[in-house]
């Protein structure tokens, strides 16, 4: 983890260097925080660089170490190619975000396109996955309807996650306290927390460098990856709380707009309307964290403190 941590610093440095000479900048909403507009610029896409130190860095791990149950290894290469799918498909976001604001053109991937290929992503794991999946809260749904399960909850977290960015070292640090109970247990948590720990070196108040879309579509795929596998696909939304008030708090909002014309938040995701509200960025971060570290202890305790 140490190393992977070194080498994410690293290359998020460095990612962070050329972001600046090319103009890879982020554009801020302008109906937003007035405190975020002084971020106007800032390099964005900066999961790229720790997702590719916590790959390069699992490679290594993996042939270093080729010893293990099968079955093991199996969860590891399942939970790394959901990471690689979803990663892909956050990194066509982030890239059509930076060439439009380089040379026009379309913004982003619209929901229509990015859903179908989340839920093709998450199918496939799931489907792989469903034989392996651990049950240990709630007994097995069978074969089918786990495969639905599965698939819903890798899509959901992978959306959830992405939805609480927004924040200087927000997403960072619930997803390390998220996967904090299987770093004895599974390798590939082990190693992403390493990374994120050399991103938020950068990322931390205020941020150098934005995380984007691949970092978060990882950070989601690795969560509902570990949770599935060796806890229980039930605990993530628990343990997960952050995210999955977020991603409700948007779909409130939307809902209401388009059904009463009237916004339940000041602005969506959630994380915003506190901001508007009065709390400072990082008073909002912080707390945030500690209701995660509470609902992933919850979770922790259901499992009955072992995992």
């Amino acid at each position: 983890m140490i190393l992977t941590g070194l080498l994410s610093w690293f290359l998020v440095g460095l990612f962070i260097h050329v972001s600046k000479l090319r103009g890879w900048g982020q554009p801020i909403r302008q109906d937003g925080p007035q405190t975020h507009l002084q971020k106007e610029g800032t390099p964005t896409a900066g999961g790229v660089a720790f997702i590719a130190a916590f790959l390069l860095a699992w490679l290594i791990y993996f042939v270093i170490r080729p010893s293990g149950l099968p079955e093991d290894r199996s969860r590891e290469v399942m939970i790394v190619l959901a990471a690689i799918g979803m990663g892909l498909i956050g990194l066509a976001d982030d890239f059509l975000k930076i060439r439009s604001r380089m040379v026009g053109g379309k913004k982003e991937l619209l929901a229509r396109e990015k859903f179908p290929l989340q839920v093709l992503v998450g199918g496939v794991f799931a489907y792989f996955a469903a034989p392996l999946s651990s049950h240990v809260l709630f007994a097995s749904l069978g074969p089918g309807w786990d495969v639905v399960l599965i698939t819903l909850v890798l899509v959901a977290a992978v959306n959830a996650f992405n939805f609480t960015d927004g924040l200087d070292g927000l997403l960072g640090g619930v997803s390390l306290i998220v996967l904090l109970p299987f770093l004895g247990v599974s390798p590939a948590a082990l190693l992403l927390v390493g990374a994120v720990l050399g991103f938020m070196w950068f990322n931390a108040h205020p941020a150098r460098v934005f995380m984007g879309d691949m970092g978060s579509h990882a950070l989601g795929a690795v969560a509902a990856g570990v949770y599935v596998l060796y806890g229980d696909p039930w605990l993530l939304p628990v343990a997960a709380i952050i995210p999955v008030v977020a991603v409700l708090s948007v779909i409130i909002q939307v809902v209401s707009f388009k059904t009463t014309g009237r916004r339940v938040f000041k602005m969506s995701p959630i994380q915003h309307h506190f901001e508007l509200s009065g709390w400072k960025e990082t008073q909002v971060t912080v707390r945030f964290w500690v209701i995660t570290a509470l609902a992933t202890a919850a979770a922790w305790a259901l499992m009955g403190g072992q995992w």
